[in-house]
């Protein structure tokens, strides 16, 4: 039922195929039939599984790898000017097109849910992938993280329905139309593209503003910059306005979240009546999420009901407070959150599943923007924890700021009382954190960028 292949698209080159956005669209088109070829900084799983579609992947980038007929390249924001395929391809006049146009001819002639905010988007997208799925509906996904049961960022379905995450960093989510949109939060965040909350707001609306004539804005109404966002828009013509939350008014109204060791139980207040059911991961703000797909899911027509049932058989995330492994009594779990909020959203939804357990973290700045402009607030966050291990800033995508590190961070998180310990060879962390654990502790490896590497090793050290 779904659509075929752009023609733009049938033999499209990805530089940077392996990143999380890049290699869902490239999934996609490849199960849809297109040629699809790339290249990647390294090896990974992901280069794997998209070779395992067809997909022809190079490591590294050199300007050979783009076939004289490729009929575009696929970038990023974080794509440079000077990389040599991208080089290549204008010596070539080959197109290039960015990875959320790409996306956004994905969806024509679907029913598409974009799903944006600041945090929350891909456990929300993923909770909605799955729930429509278990429910016969094989809708098209394109998620930025491994689902725990598929064990992939993307698939090609064959219903009329498309999930998306809708990424706000670089404004390109302004390029979707969605018939059903929702926003789980508004804060300011990617200080590289952004320079206030004004600007936040006028690209959020921009957003609101492309969803389809006659479709539906579901959005939070209890997270300040959610409820400013849905004081500025509503009243457009054709649109409506589904609002979620525990806040008195909402039109989808939490009426209780009940912590049950890693799950909650969950009871809103839906045209008048309560439902109740099962989210089963961790964590008030999750819970919130599986709400924000429950009305999303309704808006497009699913029943309340079928679709309450199905969000149950969610069980993750790969990043997103996922469990690694246990050793010596001590357990491993991964969070990829990054921004204060989400940082402290995750200790907050541990320190509730596990009730004298001693919370150990092991964090790892990510961008040197976001350090210069949170640094302090990261380590306010990290005084929830019993004690810490900071890693230097994971640069990603940018250069180093003079002045900005990670004792940013640390000497707030002191200030904060918390106990904390620089370490700054990524090598010596497992050692370290081994050292310190006892049987019974929790150790939660958080951050966007490698940190993610030492949950096995930590697992190792700790087995030894």
């Amino acid at each position: 039922m779904a659509p075929g292949i752009p023609a733009a698209l049938e033999r499209p080159h990805f530089i940077g195929i392996g990143g999380a956005g890049m290699s869902g669209i490239a999934k996609i088109l490849a199960q849809r039939g297109a040629k699809v070829a790339g290249s990647d900084a390294k090896e990974s799983a992901t280069a794997e599984a998209l070779r395992a579609l067809g997909a022809t992947v190079h490591i590294g980038h050199a300007a050979g790898h783009l076939a004289d007929d490729a009929s575009c390249v696929v970038v990023s924001s974080a794509i440079r000017p000077d990389n040599p395929e991208l080089v290549r391809a204008a010596e070539l006049s080959v197109p290039v097109v960015h990875r959320a146009d790409a996306l956004a001819s994905l969806m024509d002639g679907l029913r598409a849910i974009a799903v944006a905010g600041t945090h929350g988007k891909t456990t929300t997208t993923s909770m909605l992938a799955v729930a429509l799925s278990g429910l016969g509906l094989d809708p098209s996904y394109a998620i930025g993280g491994d689902l725990e049961g598929p064990g992939t960022n993307a698939a090609h379905g064959e219903g009329d329905l498309f999930v998306a995450e809708a990424d706000e960093s670089d404004r390109s989510f302004q390029k979707y139309a969605p018939r059903v949109a929702i926003v789980l939060n508004v804060e300011l965040d990617h200080h590289a593209n952004y320079a206030s909350m004004d600007e936040i707001y006028e690209s959020f609306e921009t957003f609101t503003g492309r969803i389809v004539p006659g479709g539906t804005l579901v959005v939070s109404a209890d997270q300040g910059g959610a409820v400013e966002l849905t004081r500025r828009v509503r009243g457009r013509d054709g649109l409506q306005v589904v609002t979620y939350g525990e806040a008195e008014g909402a039109d989808v109204r939490v009426h209780k979240i009940t912590p049950r060791g890693l799950t909650s139980e969950v009871t809103v207040v839906l045209d008048g009546r309560y439902l109740t059911f099962t989210v089963s991961v961790p964590g008030r703000h999750y819970a919130l999420n599986a709400v924000a797909a429950l009305a999303a899911g309704v808006a497009l027509g699913v029943p309340a009901h079928n679709l309450a049932s199905a969000l149950g058989s969610y069980t993750g995330v790969k990043r997103r407070l996922q469990l690694k492994g246990e050793a010596g009594g001590v357990q491993v779990i991964d969070s990829y959150a990054h921004h204060p909020t989400e940082m402290a959203a995750d200790l907050e939804a541990m320190r509730g599943a596990a009730t004298g357990s001693r919370l150990l973290v092991v964090f790892q700045p990510h961008l040197f923007s976001r350090t210069q402009e949170l640094g302090a607030e990261m380590g306010q966050a990290l005084a929830l924890a019993d004690a810490s291990v900071v890693l230097d800033i994971y640069p990603a995508r940018e250069d180093p700021v003079p002045g900005v590190t990670s004792a940013l961070v640390i000497e707030a998180a002191r200030a904060a009382g918390a106990d904390v310990t620089a370490v700054h060879d990524k090598a010596a962390v497992p050692a370290a954190v081994a050292g310190m654990a006892k049987p019974g502790d929790l150790v939660l490896t958080m951050g966007a960028g490698d940190v993610t590497d030492l949950g096995p090793r930590i697992l190792d050290h700790l087995s030894n």
